[in-house]
């Protein structure tokens, strides 16, 4: 059975969130959060959080047994983009983009 979390408008790129996702897919949910918890980064700490949301849904909602979850996949997509201008030189302006990024994480019961 598989159960699944989703964060949405995460501000974070997802250029820079998918580095940490291909870091956890396919390992069990222990692993998988031992790594994230031990790595520097915004995206892993917010990956965390929705790790340990779809761990949450597996334990109340599906009734599964924690230990024989496995990560199955990690989808990051592109949220909207907020955009603010910065005032330039001379009267003119650039863009600033502020990226958002959505996250799904699927857990599954380990095969076997």
């Amino acid at each position: 059975m598989e159960v699944k979390a989703v964060y949405k408008y995460a501000r974070i790129s997802a250029k820079k969130m998918r580095d940490v996702a291909q870091e956890i897919q396919g390992l069990s949910v222990s692993q998988a959060t031992d790594i994230l918890s031990y790595t520097p980064k915004k995206g892993a700490y917010l990956l965390n959080k929705t790790l340990k949301s779809a761990l949450a849904n597996a334990e109340n909602n599906a009734e599964l047994s924690v230990d024989t979850l496995v990560v199955k996949s990690v989808m990051v997509d592109e949220g909207p983009t907020m955009r603010r201008t910065m005032p330039r030189a001379r009267g003119s302006a650039n863009m600033i983009r502020k990226r958002t990024s959505h996250i799904t994480v699927i857990l599954a019961d380990q095969e076997g």
